[in-house]
């Protein structure tokens, strides 16, 4: 494993997330969990946008990853090499670790300072979750996360290939998770006690307030539950998407969203939306 992830190719990556995203968008056609008004298509090619900008940003910070890890592999600086520990254990905690900073905690501070959920709520508007969802990120929200695997990289010691193993888990599971397929309910409940399954991360895209600041991990739910950000809905079909505030039709076009960040929101009438749900 060591070896494959150490150099792969950036198109063998690129397939495989590719062939999951295809896979996936296949199942919500044949076993959907709910069924949408929207255009699959139109609704697809919005959020594959955000795929090209995200790869972008990642291509421009590649390299400041890329020496992070080696700078920290060859160093052996961070807190995984404080103690020596066989690589498939460094391995574990190095992706618990990512995870953990990565996206769990990065995610979890968007949704408490002001300026950056700006960003982030591009992400929220969206309707109509499913798979491709996963990909909707405003480019300046990716550069957070960037920031936020370099200092993970940095503070726990990762090596690059764990760093690649990491990166190509975390995107198939946003995929998986955001996927709007139907699982066996006592399937989805064993997987929330290990993983993201979609029902758990359906409750993060609640318009409901209390819900949508909720179940923010990304591969391993046991921060959520560690860290008492977990909730659970007995039926997860009767969630209404997005935010009170962009249910206009508008705000599902790529122009519109790329704005949002920059726009003011009439905050008497988000409080009132607020209010009336308590």
């Amino acid at each position: 494993m060591e070896a494959f992830f150490n150099s792969i190719p950036s198109w063998y990556r690129t397939a495989i997330l590719v062939g999951g995203l295809l896979l996936l968008w296949i199942m919500e056609g044949a076993i959907p969990r709910l069924s949408f008004k929207s255009n699959r298509y139109r609704h697809a090619g919005t959020n594959l946008f955000f795929t090209l900008t995200t790869v972008v940003v990642n291509l421009g910070f590649a390299f400041l990853i890329v020496k992070a890890a080696e700078w920290s592999s060859r160093e052996h600086f961070g807190l995984l090499y404080i103690t020596p520990l066989p690589v498939w254990l460094h391995c574990i905690l190095a992706l618990l670790m990512l995870d953990f900073i990565g996206a769990y905690l990065v995610h979890v501070i968007q949704h408490k300072i002001a300026w950056m959920w700006h960003f982030h709520k591009i992400h929220h508007i969206d309707t109509a979750i499913d798979t491709t969802t996963a990909l909707r990120h405003h480019p300046v929200e990716s550069i957070f996360r960037v920031i936020a695997l370099f200092l993970a990289i940095i503070t726990m010691g990762v090596p690059i290939w764990m760093v690649m193993l990491y990166q190509t888990i975390s995107a198939l599971m946003s995929q998986f998770n955001h996927a709007n397929i139907h699982l066996p309910q006592w399937l989805d409940n064993a997987l929330s006690w290990i993983i993201v399954s979609p029902d758990m991360h359906k409750v993060h895209h609640s318009h409901y307030q209390p819900e949508t600041d909720s179940n923010y991990a990304n591969i391993f739910s046991l921060w959520d539950r560690l860290f008492g950000t977990f909730v659970k809905i007995k039926d997860t079909t009767s969630i209404r998407y997005g935010l009170d505030e962009y249910q206009d039709a508008r705000y599902q076009e790529i122009g519109s969203l790329l704005k949002v960040p920059w726009e003011k929101v009439n905050n008497e009438q988000c409080n009132q939306l607020y209010h009336s749900k308590q």
